[in-house]
């Protein structure tokens, strides 16, 4: 073999593209960034390669970092998988589980847990109620608890507290982790550590030498304390897991749970007008552009779906949509689950702007636009054909409902 190194055009070309499919997978490894609460975070990991024994192995030659040319597509490691048969001690784990996923938060604070569990200490985490999460082992969970129910459904914060309690009284872990976030672990939280009489420590944003270093003063000031059993931790607490996968194995109770009779009774969730959402907080957009033709069909359609109505820069423009509709760089950042792109191209500050959403759906008629690369699931034909079907497919799928229940 020749030792003369060849350019890869092709490979060159993508790595410069940012909206080729594969322009992630051409890039070099990411050693730091800054989170969210600018906190910067450092991969430590982001150097080396996985060795046949599945130790990681840092390669000082140079050979991984000869330019684009050895740029290839990533490809799917395995992980050493990391399994403790007898633990010695418990960290036990609630996580907010928002949408039944773990969020990064729930992620940080599994990294937090699986530092103070060390190498023989094992990660219990605790999920109440159905979830979709299928990568628990990548997230340092080394024991899976799930406790189902109707007593747990919607908001039962007492009944959770006495799930908790004997979770608490069979396994007697060494600490509580529980994030100290607005979506149930903060109030979930300190309802358990009264119930069991300790003194948690909250906003905790860094664990070290069995000191724990929290949140004051209004996020001014912080406050160091000896390491509680109950801590409440914020977000970028610790390093998520990247590094190693977990058993994951399925443990129960050993006693039944009793239904306590709640003094909070909870009524369901109420409908709420999907216009009255802020875009920032919508979980589910449908979106219209510049090639929307019938916008009396596209407000028709984001009805049916109880979608938050959004809108392009050009739309907007144009007057079909107020400005507070405006999704991109130059409008408002999203982060929903869904995101419908009606008839909208796919300019770079758009793209920017939906970069957080979790599904992209894109309708357009031309195969070849950006938004088209960028979407999971697209849909090439005309728009208002596509949303009278839509329309109607959601009819018949309420309809056929309705007929079941009675």
């Amino acid at each position: 073999m020749s030792d003369i190194i060849r350019r890869d055009p092709r490979a060159e070309w993508i790595a410069r593209n940012r909206l080729h499919p594969l322009h992630a997978a051409m890039q070099p490894v990411q050693h730091s960034w800054m989170g969210p609460n600018g906190v910067v975070r450092k991969n430590v990991h982001g150097v080396g390669f996985i060795g046949p024994n599945g130790i990681k192995r840092i390669d000082r030659s140079g050979a991984q970092q000869g330019g684009a040319a050895k740029r290839t597509a990533a490809v799917a490691v395995q992980l050493p998988l990391h399994q403790i048969t007898t633990p010695a001690f418990y960290i036990n784990v609630v996580p907010d589980m928002v949408g039944g996923r773990l969020s990064s938060h729930d992620r940080d604070l599994l990294g937090l847990a699986r530092q103070l569990a060390g190498s023989d200490g094992a990660v219990l985490a605790v999920v109440f109620g159905e979830h979709k999460e299928s990568a628990f082992d990548s997230a340092g969970v080394d024991r899976l608890l799930v406790l189902e129910g109707p007593v747990f459904e919607g908001y039962s914060p007492e009944q959770r507290v006495q799930g908790l309690r004997a979770v608490d009284n069979q396994f007697n872990p060494r600490h509580w982790l529980l994030p100290d976030s607005r979506s149930g672990g903060a109030e979930l939280g300190r309802r358990f550590a009264a119930s069991i009489q300790e003194r948690p420590a909250t906003r905790v944003w860094q664990v070290k030498d069995q000191t724990c270093i929290g949140r004051a003063g209004a996020g001014q000031q912080d406050l160091a304390r000896s390491l509680p059993r109950m801590i409440l931790a914020a977000a970028e607490c610790a390093d998520p897991v990247s590094d190693t996968r977990h058993e994951v194995l399925p443990v129960e109770l050993s006693t039944a749970l009793a239904r306590s009779l709640p003094r909070i009774e909870d009524l369901g969730a109420v409908a709420v007008d999907p216009g009255a959402i802020p875009m920032a907080e919508a979980e589910f957009i449908f979106s219209g552009g510049n090639g929307v033709k019938d916008w009396d069909l596209f407000h028709q359609t984001a009805a049916a779906l109880g979608a938050t109505e959004g809108a392009s820069r050009v739309a907007v423009d144009d007057g079909f949509m107020a400005r507070d509709r405006q999704v991109g760089a130059s409008g408002i950042w999203v982060t929903a689950r869904v995101y419908v792109a009606v008839g909208i191209s796919g300019a770079i500050q758009h793209l920017q702007g939906i970069g957080a959403c979790d599904k992209v759906v894109a309708i357009n008629l031309d195969p070849g636009c950006d938004m088209i690369k960028r979407a999971d699931l697209s849909v090439i034909g005309e728009s208002a054909a596509i949303l009278q079907a839509l329309i109607t497919a959601v009819e018949t799928y309420r309809n056929g409902a309705k007929r079941d229940a009675a």
